[in-house]
């Protein structure tokens, strides 16, 4: 990686620590453990209490994080509810999605009540949505979520993540699954591994994509 792209992903990690909590912890906890080791001899009681909270907190934001980057994994499906992390669930019976004319899949998706197109993308890790759906969804970013760097034609952005109450197309239904909101993207919204790698398996026959739940209805959608 180079100089200006770091320097650009790092600029939009910046922005987004005024509407990230974990972001302002993070940098509150680094303050207090500066400040601490500043007044560690002239108040020296005072000076651990401040270096000790600062690293309880840092371990505090340190597990959130793994908790929440790993749930872009299936092969770890962590799920605490009561920190916001529901279960993230792909059910439902065999999709069938023609190839359109622009050489993608696209499907129709209900997301929270709210129908948008999206376009089936492999190479995305997470599912993700522009801010006018977002907003439509009635979709808030997740309290104490971290926000993630996403590389665009404009350049790098910072997407926050949510998490779906609902999302169906098809005969797909998933629930709890996590999305990123991202700006600046226009009216993109798209399907990305995370959804995919719960199924029971998706494929490519010619000029049809085939998703396959685990858990198979009796109907076939085209």
């Amino acid at each position: 990686m180079d100089l200006p792209t770091l320097w650009n992903n790092l600029f939009a990690v910046l922005q987004s620590v005024p509407r990230s909590g974990l972001l302002i912890v993070t940098v509150l906890a680094v303050l207090a453990g500066a400040l601490g080791s500043m007044i560690l001899r002239p108040a020296p009681i005072l000076g651990r209490l401040l270096r000790s909270g600062a690293t309880l907190g840092l371990m505090a934001v340190l597990l959130l994080v793994v908790l929440q980057v790993s749930r872009m994994d299936p092969r770890f499906e962590i799920a605490i509810p009561e920190l916001g992390l529901p279960e993230q669930v792909v059910e439902g019976g065999e999709t069938r999605i023609p190839l359109a004319a622009d050489g993608h899949f696209w499907v129709r998706a209900n997301i929270n009540g709210v129908t948008a197109p999206f376009m089936v993308d492999t190479g995305a890790t997470l599912t993700t949505i522009n801010t006018g759906l977002a907003e439509a969804a009635k979709l808030e970013p997740r309290r104490g979520g971290i926000p993630i760097t996403m590389q665009t034609a404009n350049g790098p952005i910072a997407a926050h993540v949510a998490t779906l109450d609902e999302m169906s197309f098809g005969n797909v239904r998933a629930s709890g699954l996590d999305v990123a909101i991202a700006p600046n993207i226009g009216n993109t919204n798209v399907l990305g591994m995370n959804m995919l790698s719960r199924l029971g398996s998706w494929r490519v026959e010619g000029q049809t994509m085939i998703l396959q739940p685990a858990a198979q209805d009796s109907q076939t959608s085209d």
